[in-house]
């Protein structure tokens, strides 16, 4: 291969778009174009020319006979001589955790199934990351960890069997699905509201966790007692270097579908992911502090986040201080979940470098979601978005949200948390306080939803430089922007049922060129809170006569008709 040297790569970054690299790979990174740029690529894994099948080591894929040991030996055969694929013929191939290694393609073949075991005893407790968090939890259906040259693909499917493993509450269900859950065994919650698989899932649900890491636990004989409570993810990748995911269909994982975590050249291309709306934590991907990531061609259906980008939580994710970082994203489809295209809210090593294009959200939560809270630390910058579009989402197309209280738009909304404060006493800023800024959001639709827009920043740390230009939503409300810096609407157009079209809340050196709402709206802007300044604003739709402005505005808002 011929390499280049990552200070071509950082001044490359730094010439087509602006940005700088704080700082640089551990090793060569061969690209074909400067990244970020539309022909940018990571190297693909190099496997060795050898196929096994599963079948050779004593595999059956009759859908009952337990394969574990076959995939492991037909593994460890290619990893002595090197690597090389292991082919997984069509048929049902039942099975337990399967581990790859260096130079290892799993290939799963035209109507091949992988079907894990959904005994919780099959899958000990291991060292990990979850949420953000080092902890212990079961062993991954499917994973690898400090393997270099990776490959998952094919055109068969890979299914968790999650739905024994995962809680869900009643009123996630239909009467005749809550009838078959009980039926299948399990436990319920006190209340009779929740289901849970069994006593020691109960147990570790019950009995203190921040979401679903245990708050108390701290040897292994504390985290044995709620083993099924400590739910894996799918597809597991810590560490790895080169690795590709390719064609797969994986879906119903027992948690987040595919977790790569602390990994360097990663492409994923044409898969699709898929889980119930009702599975509690699934996940699309969670990219995970990893660093050269080519994300193409895929869908997602799932009842989490659809694509996530994360880097730690909290001090842990700090003291790390691994960043996510030259991402593309482009041409994916996400249809159910709580976000298309999302950053956090474990972010506490930065997400920097990111572009994403070319996508359709089609009956998520949110479209762009962007969260975080105090106590995070971390920098998300230098993002750009553009060519996407969006029909029926619940609630943002756009949400930038520092006040993130762990619950999904929707269940925020319901239970009143989407409100704006005004005049919130700012804290002071440390190395906990988050940030977002420097992103550019650009040539977006968006029919059906119910608020334009959300900017949600903290009073010590606003959103900060955030570019929004030929956006065209239709919304039962306008766009509400609170405590933000540097936000500029370019030719933004917003429909909204009911008034006003632009909120705004202690805003400072916004500027407002070429907005668009209906004609004749009685208050078409909103501004509230002591500390905005610096508003500037040319509308032909929006102009003194039909705002609201709070006491000591006026004098800081400047209107002009763009016609003039």
């Amino acid at each position: 291969m011929n390499f280049k040297d990552v200070t071509t790569i950082c001044a490359s970054v730094a010439l087509l778009t602006g940005w700088g690299c704080a700082s640089q790979p551990d090793g060569p990174v061969e690209w074909t174009e400067a990244p970020l740029s539309e022909g940018w690529t990571v190297p693909l894994p190099e496997i060795p020319d050898r196929t096994v099948s599963v079948a050779d080591f004593g595999g059956v894929g009759d859908g009952r006979h337990l394969n574990t040991t076959a995939f492991a030996a037909a593994i460890d055969s290619l990893a002595a001589q090197g690597g090389g694929r292991v082919v997984v013929p069509e048929g049902v191939w039942y099975t337990g955790p399967i581990v790859l290694k260096d130079h290892i393609e799993l290939h799963l073949e035209t109507n091949a199934l992988i079907l894990f075991d959904d005994d919780p005893a099959h899958y000990p407790l291991v060292e990990t990351t979850f949420e953000g968090l080092n902890t212990l939890r079961c062993q991954s259906p499917l994973s690898a960890r400090g393997a270099k040259h990776v490959a998952i693909t094919g055109r068969g499917v890979i299914d968790g069997n999650g739905d024994a493993w995962r809680a869900v509450k009643r009123d996630k269900l239909t009467d005749r699905e809550w009838k078959a859950k009980l039926a299948s065994g399990g436990v319920l919650s006190d209340d009779g509201k929740t289901w849970y698989p069994s006593e020691s899932y109960k147990f570790g649900a019950t009995s203190g966790a921040d979401q679903n890491v245990s708050t108390w636990a701290t040897t292994r004989e504390d985290f044995e007692r709620m083993h099924d409570f400590l739910r894996p993810v799918m597809v597991s990748l810590h560490h790895c270097e080169n690795v590709l995911l390719e064609g797969i269909t994986f879906q119903n994982s027992p948690c987040w579908n595919i977790h790569p975590a602390m990994c360097t050249n990663l492409t994923v291309r044409d898969i699709m992911v898929r889980c119930p709306d009702y599975a509690q934590n699934s996940d699309g991907i969670d990219i995970e502090s990893c660093r050269n990531v080519l994300l193409t061609g895929s869908r997602f259906d799932v009842g989490d986040d659809g694509i996530c980008i994360k880097s730690g939580k909290d001090e842990a994710g700090r003291k790390r201080g691994i960043p996510s970082e030259n991402i593309v994203v482009k041409d994916c489809i996400v249809f159910h979940g709580h976000g298309g295209f999302v950053v956090g809210s474990e972010m506490s090593g930065g997400v920097r470098n990111v572009r994403v294009s070319n996508c359709i959200f089609s009956g998520t939560d949110v479209g762009l979601r962007f969260k975080s809270t105090r106590g995070r630390g971390g920098v998300v910058e230098n993002i750009s978005i553009e060519n996407i579009t969006m029909n029926n989402i619940l609630q943002e197309p756009l949400l930038f949200d520092l006040f993130y209280g762990g619950k999904s738009a929707s269940e925020a909304f319901a239970e009143g948390g989407s409100a704006a404060a005004t005049d919130l006493a700012p804290k002071p800023v440390d190395e906990t306080t988050p940030a977002f800024r420097n992103i550019n959001i650009s040539d977006v639709w968006c029919r059906g939803a119910r608020r334009a827009m959300y900017f949600n920043g903290l009073p010590e740390m606003n959103v900060e430089n955030v570019a929004v230009d030929n956006v065209f939503i239709w919304s039962e409300t306008g766009a509400q922007i609170n405590e933000s810096t540097g936000v500029t609407l370019h030719n933004v157009q917003i429909f909204p049922e009911e008034g006003p079209a632009l909120m705004l809340n202690n805003v400072k050196q916004l500027k407002v060129n070429g907005f668009t709402c209906p004609e004749a709206m009685e208050c078409a802007l909103r501004v509230t809170g002591s500390r905005n300044r610096d508003i500037e604003i040319r509308s032909d739709r929006i102009s003194a006569a039909n705002s609201r402005l709070a006491d000591g505005v006026a004098d800081r808002i400047t209107f002009a008709n763009e016609t003039k």
